[in-house]
């Protein structure tokens, strides 16, 4: 357990906090995207099985990670 002394308490609950808030933030643009375009993302990806558009969203996902780590990290 010596490995464990210096961690704080606070930097826990801080980590779980900026962890929920940085999956909320990803499911807040999710639903801003799902909003905005003029066809259903969800029908594109599981009834017609696009993989461009699977592509797409997946690399958007991956970019709004990115600079949500970076601001979370400021």
């Amino acid at each position: 357990m010596r490995a464990f002394e210096g961690i704080l308490f606070s930097e826990i609950v801080s980590t779980i906090f900026y962890s929920f808030f940085g999956l909320f933030l990803l499911l807040a643009s999710w639903w801003l995207i799902e909003a905005f375009t003029p066809f259903s993302l969800r029908k594109e990806l599981e009834e017609d099985q696009n993989i461009a558009v699977g592509i797409v969203m997946g690399a958007m996902f991956i970019a709004l990670a990115i600079i949500i780590s970076a601001v979370i990290r400021a």
